[in-house]
């Protein structure tokens, strides 16, 4: 990143201070913040004090907003100096930034460049009737309608030497201009027509239904046909969908009362209330009419 410094004492005012109605914005920003947070407004009372100059940020316009927002000058410096959404010398009335990164250069920016160093000067320099500026930057995110400026708060994008032209002479004699697209391109779409999406089947049902009809005829292939139409028929008349027994509902049913009333087996396989009774030695000894149970008594 290159070095960004403040513009020399010569053209630096004496003094800032907010209009009264900037003044009354900036109370409603920082009362966005809990107490003690309220250095979280830097950014945009910079931003706002870059609006009021006309343009750039200024040292005592930095000083200021730390004041108002109690902060160390240098905090405020480091942010004015470090986002390059600040411009720290003045500028023209219109500041044009020229994206030169790789789509634009590729689509032609240096023809735009061109057009720049001829119509207003060398970059950063301002005319002498104040309304011009310009400078190189990097991606303004628009590669997709590229060579583009951005001029003030504007986009315009799809531009060649002419046109670019134009739009400079446009703003010198104070005619209104068209940003976005200098070709007639509807957002980013391709130039020219519309190339993609126009086959009236993708929008009918008619593909869907043939890709369905295709895997289908595979189907039969390999399977039987009931099991074909077994599952077709399942397909259109799908069950509703049930959500899956909790804990508690399995154990209910499968409790002996509620086997029972199905039409099951009370006692199930494997539950302990259906296995055999165990017999004491007593009860065996009954069963085999031996009074007492267990072994006979020895005698005598």
């Amino acid at each position: 990143m290159s070095v960004r410094r403040l513009a020399s004492p010569e053209v630096q005012p004496k003094a800032f201070s907010f209009s009264a109605d900037n003044a009354q914005w900036a109370g409603h920003e920082i009362a966005k913040y809990p107490e003690g947070r309220q250095a979280s407004a830097v950014i945009p009372l910079l931003w706002r004090a870059q609006e009021q100059v006309g343009g750039w940020v200024p040292q005592k316009a930095i000083e200021h907003v730390a004041d108002v927002l109690k902060m160390p000058y240098i905090r405020v410096l480091e942010i004015a100096t470090f986002y390059t959404m600040f411009q720290l010398e003045p500028v023209g009335k219109y500041l044009v930034q020229l994206c030169g990164t790789t789509p634009c250069h590729f689509c032609g920016s240096d023809a735009l460049k061109k057009v720049l160093r001829e119509r207003i000067g060398d970059e950063r320099h301002v005319t002498a009737d104040g309304l011009f500026s310009w400078m190189e930057v990097e991606c303004l995110g628009a590669c997709c309608n590229a060579p583009m400026v951005q001029i003030n708060a504007d986009y315009y994008e799809d531009l060649t030497a002419d046109s670019l032209t134009k739009i400079l002479d446009d703003l010198k004699a104070s005619r209104s201009t068209k940003p976005g697209s200098q070709t007639g391109r509807h957002a980013s779409e391709p130039a020219g027509d519309v190339k993609t999406l126009l086959d009236p089947s993708l929008f009918d049902g008619s593909v869907i239904g043939a890709w369905r009809k295709r895997f289908e005829e595979e189907d039969v292939k390999v399977r039987p046909v009931a099991d074909v139409a077994a599952a077709a028929q399942a397909a259109a008349n799908p069950e509703p969908a049930k959500p899956a027994p909790t804990r508690s509902e399995q154990r209910a049913a499968d409790t002996p009362a509620h086997r029972a009333a199905t039409g099951k087996n009370p006692t199930a396989t494997g539950d302990p209330a259906g296995a055999s009774p165990k017999t004491s030695p007593n009860a065996e000894g009954r069963q085999k009419g031996k009074p007492g149970g267990g072994k006979p008594k020895p005698k005598g």
